[in-house]
């Protein structure tokens, strides 16, 4: 694996070049660039409960695409189905793929360790380590066997600049993280899931516990970032979700309470011209 400026190689990691598989979903939406990650008809059960049903979402590299429905339709379901965080809930079972790169990464002998990497992830409540700033940064190249500190400074001064916070805190590398505020802890968050160099970053509700502020900078740092990462976000804001994607997709349940995607598409088409009509009256704020 090829990776841009300082490489996080592991010899233990099985790569998920050795299990390519063509992806068979359809066409991705209009003004797509190239396809980064394709969900193939994929399904989720909770033991018996459907939660996601036949699933397609294609995502090109390089955007922000936003997905947004109503509480309970499955959208975080689906975000952590991306990285496969889903996989540390007991009783959950996968049916379709996930491609990345149209490679699958549910293939049963790719690491999940090396997909997590290569597809980060930031929650919807910042949540540092108990550790110092330079600490919470540092800790994902740890893990993949960098520790001379001369490329972890590197690294960690990289990773914050690129999350528009090194300004910040350049001085006060080794305070406690918990000691920044709430708009500085999510975009350290940021820099932690970067650090590492993925190719994807999942963001849910990355600034609902945020204040307006805040979330302009978050906002303003997904524009930066998505000129080097591809960005799939969650958001309850619709005009969130407006201002700050290329691509959305709507997402409802059925009858069995199981969530589906019933449209996708340009952010643009979404909000002012949408195909469905319960897209229309969730965006214009009739439901939901």
């Amino acid at each position: 694996m090829t990776l841009t400026n300082t490489s996080i190689k592991s010899d233990k990691m099985i790569t998920l070049s050795t299990h390519l598989q063509q992806s068979n979903s359809s066409e991705p939406p209009a003004g797509a660039a190239t396809l980064k990650i394709s969900v193939d008809n994929l399904s989720l059960y909770y033991s018996a409960f459907r939660a996601l049903r036949d699933v397609t979402l294609q995502v090109p590299a390089c955007k922000i695409s936003a997905i947004i429905g109503p509480s309970g339709c499955g959208k975080s379901t689906l975000l952590r189905s991306i990285n496969r965080m889903n996989d540390l809930t007991p009783g959950v079972r996968i049916e379709g793929k996930v491609l990345l790169d149209n490679q699958n990464i549910y293939s049963p002998t790719v690491d999940v360790v090396d997909v997590r990497r290569r597809i980060g992830m930031v929650f919807q409540r910042p949540n540092p380590f108990p550790k110092s700033i330079y600490e919470n940064v540092a800790y994902g190249p740890r893990l993949y066997g960098i520790h001379r500190r001369a490329l972890l400074d590197e690294i960690i001064e990289r990773s914050l600049q690129q999350a528009a916070l090194w300004n910040e805190v350049k001085d006060k590398l080794h305070q406690s993280a918990l000691s920044l505020s709430g708009g500085q802890q999510q975009r350290l968050c940021i820099a932690r899931a970067i650090a590492v160099e993925p190719e994807v970053i999942l963001m849910d509700e990355p600034a609902s516990a945020l204040d307006p502020v805040a979330t302009l900078k978050i906002e303003e740092l997904m524009q930066d970032l998505k000129k080097q990462y591809t960005i799939v976000i969650v958001t309850h804001n619709m005009q969130q979700a407006a201002r700050v994607s290329d691509f959305t997709a709507m997402m409802m349940v059925d009858e069995n309470r199981a969530g589906n995607m019933i449209e996708y598409d340009q952010t643009q088409i979404i909000f002012t011209r949408p195909k469905d009509k319960r897209t229309e009256d969730y965006v214009s704020g009739r439901f939901g």
